[in-house]
Parts: structure tokens; C-alpha cells; sequence
């Protein structure tokens, strides 16, 4: 009897395991398709080490030997000793994925955008050093080519029709263990996160670690439906919250970056905020949809539109904004110099602008090189390639004139300039503009040496540079 109702029991739990199982997805199939469609990316960037904070102090070798040993470079800033630091090459790892069979492949802007060299390896093991198209860093999305033909390329989805609680996989190089996979659920859509207003973000409770950025994330059907880009985590690893680019946005970047060379987005020249129940209720509003405009760059296209302070933002071009977060996204899909309907609440009553839309300015450090080899700029006599900055770059310095550093070589790099630093000033002359600073450039014979006021950050000093 007691034998029998085991046996029974046994029976009915090995029943139910077997159909949880079956519940449960088969990725095997997924991973033998598509895991040789995602790649391996190595990147190699020259690094300077610079002043120590120690210095002077008993131990300072000892100090610098501690940040080496963990590639930490040492804080300060370059020349502040005297002379030119000595460089050194930092290493990292990344994942990308095959979109053509010609070698174009998706990865992350922060992967490769300040590489000095880019290394692509595929499943079969074979290696080729990569060219970067371009890199879009206010969406995270880059392009790379390698010269190579009849490669496995994967099949891109629809993210619109993923659902929350659907699985979903990643395959990547988490801390360089080629071709992992990792699995999980869709845990939202849309997510807006701070300072990234152009991606509504798929996120997932997926395991990404670092070396996952920039691989693909699939449907069960094995359609990349995202690049995977970013993790909240407070120890550096998976703690069950990762985000993913959509493969649509993701695609239109990548086709402008092969078509263009550049990223092309409309732009307001607005400060928006996100509507409170608080701000709701001050406003005399029935809920918090929409952006509220919180300032207005002057000569602007929001401000040439009529468009003022205190306004709330309902609907643009047609599509209803119900957060501050869908507004910046429906902006920058517009093409510049459309005129659009706005629909906004001023002072309670609703009224309709017709703004024409402006065209985003460049971001400064958005690596962008078209294929169709345009002319390249000449570093001028002491190694540096310059360009003018923009009103809104100038804005950041409080008005200051400057000169963008876009490439550094030679004898500037040696001192410890590089791409990025703002050029403020040569000598105890204050930059104008780019002809005038050449001029002054000119004057100076080789073997002198003049001094560079340099911005990096929040940080100025003068840069003494020797002419070669």
C-alpha cells in the first residue's frame, strides 16, 4: 500500500518536472545559429600617465607603481612636473555583431570611440584590425568594417513587438569569455534614464557584465531586437538590471553613419523638466503629462517659434508627450528645418506654434568618419588639428573663446594635450579665432618653446610645448 502511494507520487512529481520543463525555452538552437554571428572587440588606446598628487612626498614611486599595477592612470594633469609623461597602452574588451556580410558590424560608441587601434575576432577564431565608420556617443551606437566578405550576419526583429516577461538571450564576451550566453526576461520597455534622452531602453534582468557591451540581445526567434549597453550595478557586476539599445535605433544610427559620416537630429534649443504632481497642480493641470520648458536658448528655433517659459510641451509634430523623456526623442527624429505643430498649455488655456525645426549641434567628441574619404585636416606645426568651437560649446566656457583639439600628434602630444582639451590661450595671448592663433603659431622658430592655457574638464593649465 505504502509502496504503491510512493510509487504514485513519484510518478505525478516526475510528470510535473517534465512539464515545467517543457515550459521552459531552448536557447541551444539560438546559440548554434547566431553565436557565430557575434564577435569579439579588442581595443588598444595610448595612454599618458601624469602627475601624481604624491609628489614630493616619501613613497611617490611606491604610489605610482600601485596605479600602474592596476592600470589606473594617476590623477593631475599632464606637464605639471615639467616635460612630457611617459605613455603607455590601455586594453579592453567588447562585443559586437555582424549586420552585413561585408563586415559591417554594431557595437558601442564607449567601446571604440577613443581606440587607437580596434581588433575584431570571430568565432572561428580568425582576427582582423577594424575600421571605425563612425560612433554616435548620444546613443551609444557605433559602426565598424572589416575587410572580409561571405561572414554570418545575424537577423534583426521588431523591439515594438517585445513584451514584458518575455525571454529573451544575450551572447557577448563578459570579462572576455568568448561567446557566453546569458538568458532572462524582458523586465520594461521604454525606460528613459538620466542624461540618455534619445533611447527608450529595453531592459531586461539579463546577466551582463563588462565585455557584454555591444553584443546583441535576441528574441526567441533569434531576431537581435537590441544592442546590449548598459547595467545598474553597485559592484561592477550583473545585479539583474541591464539595458539595451532597440535594434531600430540602433539601425537608423548605423545608416546614417554609413550614408553621412555624421548624425543628423532636430533640435529646439530648450531646457525641459519633467512635470510634477506638485508642478500639476500649480499649473492647474488635470494630470502631469507632458514637458514643461524651463528655459529657452535664446536666437533658438523655440525661441524664433514663440515658444516661452512656463510652457508645457502636450504634443509635437502629432505625437502625445506624456513624460519630459518623449520629447527630446520625437525632436531629434524630426529633420531639421520641418516646421511642426506644437501643441502647448500656456496659463491654462491650450494653443497650437508652428516651429521650424533647428539642426542638433555636433557633440564635440562624436567620432564621425565619413566612407567617402573626405580631406583630411594637417596637424599644424607643433602636431595639433583644431577647429572653432560652437555658440552652445562657448556657452560651456562662459563665452570664452576656443579651440577645439580634434587630433594630437607630435610634439603636442608628447607634452600631454590630446583630443578634447580646449585650447584658451598662447603664450599670454588669449585664442580669437583659428586664423589668428596659426599666425601666432607661425611666428615661433623651431627649438622655442611656448606655452599652451589649456581646459580639460573643469581644469586649466599652461602646457609648455617645444617646436620640433
Amino acid at each position: 500500500m505504502i509502496r504503491s502511494w510512493i510509487a504514485a507520487l513519484a510518478l505525478s512529481l516526475t510528470a510535473a518536472v517534465n512539464v515545467h520543463a517543457k515550459d521552459l525555452p531552448d536557447f541551444t538552437e539560438l546559440a548554434e545559429k547566431q553565436g557565430p554571428a557575434v564577435v569579439n572587440i579588442s581595443i588598444t588606446q595610448s595612454m599618458r600617465t601624469e602627475a601624481s598628487p604624491f609628489s614630493g612626498f616619501q613613497g611617490d614611486e611606491q604610489m605610482q607603481e600601485f596605479f600602474k599595477r592596476f592600470g589606473i592612470p594617476m590623477p593631475g594633469f599632464p606637464g605639471q612636473n615639467g616635460g612630457s609623461q611617459p605613455e603607455y597602452k590601455s586594453q579592453s574588451l567588447g562585443s559586437g555583431f555582424i549586420i552585413s556580410a561585408d563586415g559591417y558590424i554594431l557595437t558601442n560608441a564607449h567601446v571604440v570611440s577613443e581606440a587607437d587601434e580596434v581588433i575584431v575576432k570571430l568565432s572561428d577564431k580568425r582576427e582582423f584590425k577594424a575600421k571605425i565608420i563612425g560612433a554616435d556617443k548620444r546613443t551609444d551606437v557605433a559602426l565598424v568594417k572589416i575587410e572580409a566578405t561571405g561572414l554570418p550576419k545575424v537577423t534583426t526583429g521588431d523591439p515594438s513587438k517585445l513584451k514584458v516577461g518575455e525571454w529573451v538571450a544575450a551572447i557577448g564576451s563578459p570579462f572576455g569569455l568568448e561567446n557566453t550566453m546569458t538568458a532572462g526576461i524582458v523586465s520594461a520597455k521604454g525606460r528613459a534614464l538620466p542624461q540618455e534622452n534619445f533611447v527608450p531602453f529595453i531592459q531586461t534582468d539579463v546577466a551582463i557584465n563588462p565585455g557584454n557591451s555591444g553584443g546583441p540581445l535576441f528574441n526567441l526567434a533569434g531576431e537581435v531586437v537590441g544592442i546590449n549597453s548598459q547595467i545598474y550595478s553597485r559592484s561592477g557586476g550583473s545585479m539583474g538590471l541591464s539595458f539595451s539599445i532597440p535594434i531600430d535605433v540602433a539601425l537608423d544610427i548605423s545608416n546614417q553613419l554609413k550614408s553621412n559620416g555624421k548624425i543628423t537630429r532636430g533640435w529646439l534649443g530648450i531646457a525641459i523638466q519633467e512635470i510634477t504632481k506638485e508642478l500639476a497642480e500649480s499649473f492647474g493641470m488635470k494630470n502631469t503629462n507632458g514637458a514643461l520648458v524651463a528655459g529657452i536658448e535664446k536666437g533658438g528655433p523655440a525661441d524664433k517659434g514663440d515658444l516661452e517659459v512656463g510652457d508645457v510641451i502636450l504634443k509635437f509634430d502629432g505625437k502625445q508627450i506624456m513624460s519630459s523623456a518623449d520629447l527630446p526623442r520625437a525632436v531629434g527624429a524630426t529633420k531639421p528645418n520641418k516646421s511642426v505643430p506644437v501643441e502647448v498649455l500656456r496659463k491654462g488655456s491650450e494653443k497650437t506654434l508652428n516651429i521650424s525645426v533647428g539642426e542638433m549641434p555636433s557633440d564635440p567628441n562624436e567620432v564621425a568618419q565619413s566612407n567617402k574619404a573626405p580631406v583630411k585636416a594637417e596637424p599644424n606645426k607643433i602636431g595639433l588639428i583644431l577647429k572653432e568651437l560652437t555658440p552652445q560649446q562657448k556657452k560651456k566656457l562662459n563665452g570664452k573663446n576656443g579651440l577645439l583639439v580634434t587630433e594630437a600628434q607630435g610634439a603636442a602630444a608628447q607634452a600631454g594635450v590630446r583630443r578634447g582639451d580646449v585650447i584658451l590661450g598662447l603664450n599670454n595671448t588669449e585664442v580669437q579665432s583659428l586664423e589668428q592663433f596659426n599666425k601666432q603659431l607661425a611666428t615661433f622658430a623651431k627649438g622655442k618653446t611656448l606655452a599652451l592655457l589649456v581646459q580639460r574638464d573643469e581644469n586649466t593649465l599652461y602646457v609648455p610645448i617645444k617646436v620640433k
